[in-house]
């Protein structure tokens, strides 16, 4: 298995990359979330991998982070998701969003994917529901502030899942700080569990 590739930038062709290891080009299949994160042509680049083999190919996905590489992984498990569809999630949400969107169940704002239809996005929401157990390190969409993500990281990493966070946060007054946020969530989450 090939984990990391670093080397020279080579090519950018969206959605494929072509990274130069001393002399030789790996082509590359990234998410355009990590396309945006790329330096220029010729610019050392690092990037985490995955090796998928094939009878008739193997081929290269890279990744800026961890979370990404583990999204995909996670994507290919599902009956029915390949390579290109997994991708096509990390192109159209990001982690965080796609996280929020498994934690509300939000089946509209995976069909607003290319390639992602009613039932597709409902199949991800039932596999994804227990599975998706990453900090993400950055803020939903619904929220707003970067306390309140700083509240929603919190959570997750005390061992809440992310429906419970997000329901927590939305209690809170929009004023709250880091350190009043978390303890009248936790005090929330408390009474009704």
């Amino acid at each position: 298995m090939i984990g990391r590739i670093s080397g020279k930038l080579a090519a950018k062709q969206p959605p494929q990359i072509i990274v130069d290891v001393q002399g030789v080009g790996y082509e590359i299949d990234v998410p355009m979330s990590t396309l945006y994160q790329l330096p220029a042509t010729g610019a050392e680049v690092t990037l985490l991998t995955h090796l998928m083999v094939r009878e008739d190919a193997h081929l290269l996905y890279g990744f800026a982070t961890e979370q990404e590489r583990t999204v995909f992984r996670q994507l290919l498990k599902i009956s029915g998701i390949g390579a290109r569809t997994a991708l096509s999630v990390l192109s159209g949400l990001s982690v965080a969003d796609l996280h929020a969107a498994v934690s509300a169940q939000d089946s509209g704002r995976l069909t607003k994917i290319p390639g992602i239809g009613k039932k597709t996005a409902e199949r991800l929401l039932l596999e994804l529901k227990d599975k998706l157990n990453i900090t993400v390190s950055v803020a939903p969409a619904a929220a707003a502030s970067s306390a309140t993500a700083d509240v929603v990281n919190a959570l997750l990493a005390l061992g809440y899942n992310g429906k419970e966070a997000s329901w927590a946060v939305k209690q809170l007054p929009s004023d709250s700080n880091v350190n009043d946020g978390i303890r009248q969530a936790l005090k929330l989450l408390s009474k009704s569990g």
